[in-house]
């Protein structure tokens, strides 16, 4: 859940226009890890024979992407940082045995202290 009270701006550049670095904190990351129910492995793979769009797997994938993001900034905040810059996205998939794939997504940036110029 997103901390309104207390946001961190999240950036995919590396400064943010109209403020300035008061304190370089270091790096920080969340990780969002997700898997499809057996049913929707089978319609998935069903869907697959025929090819097009993947609605299930999309809608799994933008989930984890969002719990990456949202475990971001909170390592951010617990650090003390308002802001991420240069945050990046990496991603994969493993196998969690049983025919059980996992979709996995790190959330990664440099955690800093911005105030107004």
């Amino acid at each position: 859940m997103t901390n309104v009270a207390n946001p961190v701006l999240i950036l995919t550049i590396n400064d943010c226009p109209g403020m300035r670095v008061v304190r370089v904190i270091g790096p920080v990351y969340g990780t969002g890890v997700r898997s499809r129910n057996i049913i929707g492995n089978l319609l998935g793979g069903v869907r697959a024979l025929f090819g097009g769009k993947q609605a299930g797997y999309l809608k799994m994938i933008a989930q984890t992407r969002d719990d990456a993001l949202e475990q971001l900034a909170e390592h951010a905040r617990s650090l003390g940082a308002n802001a991420v810059l240069g945050m990046r996205f990496d991603s994969g998939e493993f196998d969690a045995g049983q025919g059980q794939a996992m979709n996995e997504v790190t959330a990664y940036g440099t955690a800093v202290v911005v105030e107004p110029q």
